[in-house]
């Protein structure tokens, strides 16, 4: 059972996620049935903790408590500063006697340093997690996920997936209820859709040249039509065998996964400013259908288009540059410049 939640503060940690830790794990929410922690703050170096932003926060309790915690929780820092080797002492200790270990966002690379993501699945902030994967190449590092737990061992993405990561632990030893009592407090979804991927934008690859920028421009302004390599490969004046090869080379993937991932763009970006329904967004977009669409958002982002919209849709009218083409269903876009996707800054931590 889920009772005591030690958090380990530590030099240049990241307000933000410190404050997660502490406010799914340190409040008494008891009045409305939720769970109450036995919920401590220490330190490697009792006394002031600069952080991240500039303060400090006095931390006055040593790692003592630590010793049988039934969770370690470490927040967010300066990720390539140095840490105490006492904190990866109690990091270790607390994995091999079954404790849950979770770390938020950069707190992935305490965990990589102590030697319990070896063998192990994890994530980080989409920005770390190359890397994260670099530094501790035993780990599998997932970019695309909100958070990832391999037996008891569970690391969180950027920021607010702290939350989710912390939910979950709870939501695991408590059950649902007790989980669902901390979300509703903090006015926060209980267990959010989809994962990262959905927050990164994904600007068409830069080309080394300009041999392939015709082409390309051309395919942006038809992303709605069902273009095959061969089509593409004759407008090239290339073979198809040759189109594909220089397109990988230059942009480094296929034309169809280029295509796709372009049609994903333009979705996004559709969802998150039209009114449009899902059958006429695929179509314009060139997937066809609101099946097909689905199935790549799922794939890509790991969530639905109508999750995707929910979350992000503004219902403003169709972008400008978009026109509806002659039969009145399918819009086309009147200029080259890639579709490009706004999406709410994640937090770099």
């Amino acid at each position: 059972m889920l009772k005591k939640v030690v958090c380990v503060a530590i030099p240049g940690m990241a307000p933000f996620e410190f404050g997660v830790i502490c406010e799914v794990f340190g409040i008494d929410r008891s009045d409305q049935g939720g769970p109450v922690f036995d919920f401590h703050v220490v330190t490697a170096a009792p006394g002031p903790l600069r952080t991240k932003i500039g303060f400090d926060i006095v931390v006055h309790d040593d790692l003592a408590a630590a010793a049988d915690a039934d969770l370690i929780a470490i927040p967010a820092y300066e990720a390539g500063s140095e840490i105490h080797p006492e904190v990866l002492r109690v990091v270790r200790d607390a994995e091999a006697r079954g404790a849950w270990v979770l770390s938020v966002c950069s707190g992935a690379f305490i965990l990589g340093a102590a030697g319990i993501l070896d063998g192990r699945r994890s994530t980080t902030h989409w920005m770390y997690a190359a890397a994260l994967a670099e530094a501790y190449p035993n780990t599998t590092v997932d970019p695309d996920v909100l958070f990832v737990d391999d037996n008891r061992v569970v690391t969180g993405a950027g920021t607010a997936a702290g939350i989710d990561a912390a939910l979950h632990v709870v939501r695991r030893e408590l059950g649902a209820t007790a989980a669902n009592v901390i979300a509703r407090r903090m006015v926060v979804p209980p267990q959010r859709d989809g994962g990262q991927s959905q927050f990164i934008q994904a600007p068409m690859p830069e080309q080394r040249n300009d041999s392939f920028a015709e082409i390309t421009d051309w395919m942006l302004r038809s992303l709605d039509q069902d273009l095959t390599v061969d089509q593409l490969a004759r407008r090239a004046l290339m073979s198809p065998r040759t189109f594909a090869r220089r397109f990988r080379a230059e942009l480094g993937t296929t034309p169809t996964a280029w295509l796709n991932r372009q049609r994903l763009i333009l979705a996004q970006q559709l969802l998150e400013e039209t009114d449009g329904t899902l059958d006429l967004i695929a179509l314009q977009t060139g997937f066809g259908g609101a099946a097909v669409m689905r199935h790549h958002f799922v794939r890509t982002l790991q969530t639905t288009p109508t999750a995707y919209r929910r979350t992000f849709g503004r219902r403003r009218p169709a972008p400008a540059g978009y026109a509806p083409a002659e039969s009145g269903v399918v819009a086309r876009k009147t200029s080259p410049e890639p579709a490009k996707v706004s999406v709410p800054s994640s937090g770099v931590m």
